[in-house]
């Protein structure tokens, strides 16, 4: 993992535009050895072909390719500006991250960074801190409170099973794997009856053991009966905090609308999906799955090629990558989009719903196959 230095990170900064604040920027890198001088030419061309503003109050200036040569070793410096940056229309940065990367070292760390700002509350915070040694840890991923752990690899489809036993065996299991609770959860949670939730879905959970906030859930192949009534999915929930009550919010909606046949045929990102936001059921709702054959994946130009293009329609439109956490993205935020780590051949599916839902999934299958601005593969 990269790591930021203290004295890279320079708050309350005051600029008169954005020039002027990627002029700071670069001259921070020449000074701290990063860049030769010349590279904030490469930034300022870069800005002109294309925006670095990713979202959230957060911009990423760098240089081109062909200024590459001018960088001495792989670095970073971050502004912060709380007055605010006029990036672009309707945009504005308050936190300025300049990168300097040899090569493509710079893709992890562009991972990294967007992978922690794009929660929105890490976003507010980094706007009006007026500490460095704050900053830092939030930029590092180090932002006090309990992590909510929830993808898909807490998620078991087509489990051979024909009693709740297994099911609540399986997700104790894997909240322990994933460090969320401990022994005594375990055994509480397989001796006791889940709790029937009706529709084929059962609830279960343990007051004691609860080492963080996490969910798990199992479906069985085919379903069956417990006690006379119809088994066929267990959500298994560790709860240290009030994030897992946003699950069981999305959980009872569906259950209300009789709807939870949708969790008993969807795949594990589908389940992922109806649990975490608001999925459409409009008659127009339409998905498909490309393939990324980007060298490098979706990092910030063609992930702003693909979004560039999302924007385009009048529609709404969810990225999920089906190689990665499985947690759906609002493809018209460059932020989520590239902060979901799309590598070279990863699958994402697209779900569009409105009335332009079906040219919207053409004409992104068709900026995948040429390559979103890169070449096709």
């Amino acid at each position: 993992m990269f790591q930021l230095e203290l004295n890279a990170i320079h708050p309350g900064a005051r600029a008169g535009d954005k020039e002027e604040a990627i002029r700071q920027v670069a001259a921070a890198l020449t000074s701290a050895g990063n860049v030769g001088e010349g590279y904030v030419n490469g930034m300022l061309a870069r800005e002109q072909q294309t925006s670095t503003y990713l979202g959230n109050g957060i911009a990423i200036p760098h240089g081109t390719t062909d200024t590459r040569d001018l960088v001495l070793k792989t670095g970073v410096q971050v502004y912060q500006f709380p007055q605010g940056i006029a990036w672009g229309e309707d945009q504005t940065a308050y936190v300025v991250i300049g990168i300097a990367a040899k090569s493509d070292e710079h893709l992890a760390l562009l991972r990294q960074l967007t992978h922690v700002l794009s929660d929105d509350s890490v976003a507010e915070q980094l706007k009006t801190t007026d500490s460095a040694e704050t900053l830092r840890g939030l930029l590092m991923g180090e932002k006090q409170g309990t992590e909510f752990k929830f993808d898909t690899s807490l998620i078991t489809v087509d489990v051979a099973a024909s009693d709740l036993m297994t099911l609540q065996a399986l997700n104790a299991g894997r909240l322990q794997q994933a460090g969320a609770v401990d022994a005594r959860f375990v055994s509480r949670v397989i001796a006791s009856r889940p709790l029937n939730l009706g529709q084929g879905v059962w609830l279960s959970d343990s007051t004691e053991g609860n080492l963080g906030s996490a969910v798990a859930v199992s479906r069985s192949a085919t379903p069956f009966e417990a006690d006379g009534e119809k088994a066929a999915l267990l959500v298994t929930v560790a709860v240290a905090d009030e994030q897992p009550l946003n699950v069981l919010n999305y959980l009872s909606d569906l259950l209300v609308k009789q709807k939870a046949d949708r969790l008993l045929s969807a795949d594990a990102a589908g389940i992922l999906a109806l649990l975490t936001s608001e999925v459409s059921e409009q008659a127009d709702t339409l998905t498909e799955e490309f393939t990324i054959r980007n060298e490098h994946g979706l990092h910030a130009r063609p992930g702003t090629a693909l979004v560039s293009v999302i924007k385009k329609f009048n529609c709404d439109v969810t990225v999920t990558n089906l190689d990665g956490s499985g947690k759906p993205a609002n493809g018209r935020s460059l932020m989520k989009v590239v902060a979901l780590g799309v590598k070279k051949g990863h699958r994402l599916r697209f779900t569009a719903s409105g009335e332009d839902a079906r040219a919207a999934l053409d004409a992104i299958g068709e900026a995948i196959s040429a390559g979103l601005g890169e070449g096709a593969a």
